[in-house]
């Protein structure tokens, strides 16, 4: 049996967290409200907020610390928070929401700190948690521990071993779509000819679809300096690369990773209009061992995302 049921938004401890749109609720509007309020500063927070702006909507995101996007680089992330400051998305560092009610029309948005925000629509943008809770898993004698289902390295549950997960479900590695493919792949393979095959996170490119994206894979520089202080840094602003001057944007730049000595690349972190794509790239010279050396060989078509990965590494 395979368990793949995926997640739901997070049950989030806020009075009020029932008035809360979801994701999905958002992508089935019929027209954009005027003003929206994001409550978290993640992945789903982001991309809403660039989409609605450009729609016309006033759009405040709350984050309860001060650091968004925290799986990514913080460099990085600074850039975009600035550029989608300049998009006139108010972005609320340190305000933790604590109770959502409505108010005329619209609802407002109550902060621990004191602070208050008006929006015709609030928005869950505080994560997934897998969908486990209409399963009788007791009864399948599937074990749970911290809302997760118990599993072993082969993705099969640790109490019944005639039961799989794959993808949210099974939380194990990101919350991301390659990974559920690559969840599923497992999964089948140890039902079908015994359980020899482990899921495989170690490159797991990632992306935040914003205008600019932000796009990582591997380990950001702190991660990187706990493992080697001696890490070489490479970073710098791509806005002035060709191809970036030729869509017009101005938030674009880059910070590599590179292990002294071996010229592993440890990490790759961009922000620009084609990140998402040239992050795979990144991504398959990581697996493949290719050398931070070998890969700035590489000849590409010019002027594209790709072209620039010989500068990075220049």
């Amino acid at each position: 049996m395979l368990i793949a049921t995926g997640a739901a938004p997070a049950h989030l401890p806020i009075e009020g967290a029932d008035l809360l749109a979801t994701s999905d609720d958002f992508l089935l509007l019929d027209a954009m409200p005027e003003s929206l309020v994001m409550v978290g500063g993640g992945y789903i927070a982001f991309e809403c907020a660039h989409l609605a702006a450009r729609a016309g909507a006033r759009v405040t995101i709350l984050q309860a610390d001060d650091r968004p996007l925290a799986q990514f680089e913080p460099d990085l992330v600074a850039r975009l928070l600035e550029r989608t400051r300049g998009l006139g998305i108010e972005v609320a560092l340190g305000c933790k929401a604590s109770r959502i009610a409505r108010q005329g029309a619209g609802f407002a948005v109550a902060c621990e700190n004191g602070r208050e925000f008006q929006a015709a629509l609030v928005v869950h943008g505080l994560g997934r948690s897998p969908s486990l809770q209409d399963l009788a898993l007791e009864a399948g004698q599937v074990a749970v521990e911290k809302g997760r289902l118990s599993l072993d390295p082969y993705l099969r549950s640790t109490s019944n071993p005639r039961v799989f997960a794959a993808g949210d479900a099974a939380a194990q590695g990101p919350a991301l779509t390659p990974v559920a493919s690559h969840d599923a792949a497992v999964v089948a393979r140890n039902m079908l000819e015994g359980c020899h095959t482990k899921p495989d996170y170690g490159v797991v490119p990632s992306a935040v679809f914003t205008i600019p994206p932000l796009a990582s894979v591997g380990l950001t520089e702190a991660a990187a300096r706990a493992a080697n202080p001696d890490v070489e840094v490479r970073q710098g602003d791509m806005a002035g690369y060709q191809s970036v001057r030729r869509t017009g944007e101005t938030a674009a730049a880059y910070k590599l990773l590179v292990a002294p000595g071996s010229g592993q690349i440890l990490g790759a972190h961009l922000l620009g209009p084609e990140a998402p794509e040239v992050i795979n790239v990144f991504a398959v010279a990581m697996r493949a061992g290719m050398t931070a050396d070998a890969l700035a060989r590489m000849m590409t078509a010019y002027p594209t995302g790709g072209s620039n990965i010989s500068s990075m590494l220049g």
